[in-house]
């Protein structure tokens, strides 16, 4: 099992470059759509981005155990709130996991006789879960270490100081609401995995949401955010210290 699992995570950069050129040629679509010149291009685009989610599929047929996997070290965390977001968020990834594989073996013709759309629809549907999830554990984290960043002495100086120095907004923000913007951005700041944990999430939810009709954008939104998302995810692989845990 863990050979297996240490195996299926060496394909994680490569799909994250994969996912990043996937949607930057979706981004690059809307951009040049009205382009009438620019038709070849479109084509060659539209091509290159199924074969780029095409590899994606098959580089992600061995998440489904690590997802499992993940779910099963989750359920020990000592902290209740952890564990049941994480746990659950582990637990709709596999369930999205295995969708995503009988999607691509139906595309090759390995199996027959499935609806694709229902398959597709339930992928999203468990994408969304697992993304709100991993959202409610940004969340709680957030708000655990501004509390703690609250209590540190040397943080009420700075923020009696930025109160301070800033009068003139102190006017036109209510005092406190400043003082709770100064914090949050002072937690940011001091625990950037955190907050490039929740801006990934939050970009990846754009695309579930597009298809399950719930907010509906269009496709040059969806690309924007696939590949921010995307890129923070590459330099998650890079800098493992950006990379948020549990």
């Amino acid at each position: 099992m863990e050979s297996f699992i240490k195996y299926s995570n060496q394909s994680q950069g490569r799909d994250r470059i994969f996912r990043a050129t996937q949607y930057a040629c979706a981004l690059a679509k809307y951009l040049l759509r009205n382009d009438p010149a620019r038709k070849a291009l479109l084509v060659k685009l539209q091509s290159l981005e199924s074969n780029m989610s095409s590899g994606r599929k098959l580089f992600r047929l061995g998440n489904t155990v690590n997802s499992i996997d993940a779910a099963k070290r989750t359920l020990y965390l000592s902290d209740p709130v952890l564990r049941l977001c994480l746990t659950v968020a582990n637990v709709s990834r596999a369930l999205y996991f295995i969708c995503d594989n009988v999607l691509w073996a139906k595309n090759i013709g390995l199996i027959q006789g499935i609806d694709k759309d229902r398959w597709s629809l339930n992928s999203s549907r468990y994408y969304f879960v697992s993304l709100l999830m991993n959202l409610t554990r940004d969340a709680y984290v957030m708000a655990q270490l501004m509390v703690q960043k609250s209590r540190e002495r040397q943080f009420q100086q700075k923020a009696n100081q930025h109160l301070n120095d800033s009068p003139d907004v102190a006017c036109v923000i209510i005092p406190q609401l400043d003082a709770f913007l100064f914090l949050f951005i002072e937690s940011l700041r001091s625990h950037p995995a955190v907050a490039l944990d929740t801006l990934k999430n939050a970009c990846d939810l754009f695309i579930p949401l597009d298809k399950l009709g719930i907010y509906q954008t269009n496709a040059g939104v969806v690309g924007l955010c696939g590949l921010v998302s995307s890129l923070i995810g590459i330099l998650s692989v890079l800098k493992p210290n950006l990379k948020i845990k549990p």
